[in-house]
């Protein structure tokens, strides 16, 4: 499987992106999903999951409420959308699979990554 992430940029605080992730292979359904970011100086992070089918997802504390994670089995493609961006949010996004149908949070449970896209919230 390989992933392609896009629709980073520059953002003013308070303002929105849309990130997307298109995948191949043909078992993009039967995967969970997640994005992951890291900030400078920073571990990588998850910061949301979402299982095979939708059903389930997980948010970190630090973007429930703003970020929504979706998916589309049919088009391969997983987004984040990102709204009401903090500073805080700045950093490289990545997105993920696991050969699993449940989410998950840690970076050892995924079995690919894109490449990652460059988030920057500015003042």
């Amino acid at each position: 499987v390989q992933l392609q992430a896009s629709g980073g940029g520059l953002v003013q605080a308070g303002g929105s992106l849309r990130l997307s992730c298109a995948a191949s292979g043909r078992t993009f359904g039967t995967y969970a999903l997640g994005w992951f970011r890291q900030a400078r100086g920073k571990e990588r992070e998850c910061v949301v999951s979402v299982n095979w089918n939708g059903g389930n997802t997980y948010y970190a504390d630090s973007v429930k409420g703003r970020f929504t994670i979706s998916r589309d089995n049919a088009k391969n493609t997983v987004y984040l959308q990102m709204n009401s961006l903090k500073l805080e949010d700045t950093g490289v996004y990545y997105c993920a699979a696991r050969r699993f149908l449940g989410i998950a949070t840690t970076e050892t449970a995924y079995d690919y990554w894109g490449q990652g896209t460059l988030v920057t919230v500015s003042s």
